[in-house]
């Protein structure tokens, strides 16, 4: 039993450490995104995220780097607005085992083991750009991948998350 224990945490850190985050956009095939040049964020909407002032901050942070990358510039007039949202879920893996042997001799057999129950943390990211003369959102794009609550890890895997989120935007 202590081996299943021990090899169910070394599976969820050799997940973890994976950290693949899948992405998905989508956008008004009718906006020109050529024309968005300065953004600004919905500040309402900040204090109403359901994540740590630290996570807001470092998502923030690596959403404006990202920005200036891509040739915009936040300004008090922007073009579009920059709305965030989170959200969060367990997800839950069942493994089923089975095991077979043979060997020499009159020895052979057939086992099943119990199901191994893994349970870890999944964040999905929304990034949704509004243009503020029209109001309308013009580009949505999501990330969902593994979450850690490991401090030291945590900027890094939030870039991540935002990288890949922006690597889609503006639309092909």
């Amino acid at each position: 039993m202590k081996t299943l224990k021990l090899l169910s945490i070394l599976f969820i850190v050799t997940l973890a450490s994976c950290s693949s985050v899948n992405v998905n956009a989508d956008y008004d095939k009718n906006a020109s995104f050529s024309n968005y040049k300065t953004y600004a964020y919905m500040k309402n909407n900040l204090d109403n995220i359901a994540i740590s002032d630290f996570d807001k901050k470092r998502i923030l942070n690596a959403i404006d780097e990202v920005m200036a990358t891509k040739g915009f510039t936040k300004s008090e007039n922007p073009d579009i607005i920059v709305n965030i949202f989170t959200k969060e879920r367990e997800r839950v893996e069942v493994y089923q085992n089975y095991g077979f042997g043979w060997g020499w001799g009159p020895y052979w057999g057939m086992g099943m083991n119990r199901p191994a129950v893994t349970t870890t943390p999944e964040g999905t990211l929304f990034l949704d750009f509004v243009d503020t003369k029209t109001k309308e959102l013009v580009w949505q794009g999501q990330g969902t991948g593994y979450l850690t609550q490991n401090r030291d890890k945590k900027e890094a895997v939030i870039k991540e998350f935002v990288v890949k989120i922006l690597d889609q935007y503006p639309p092909k």
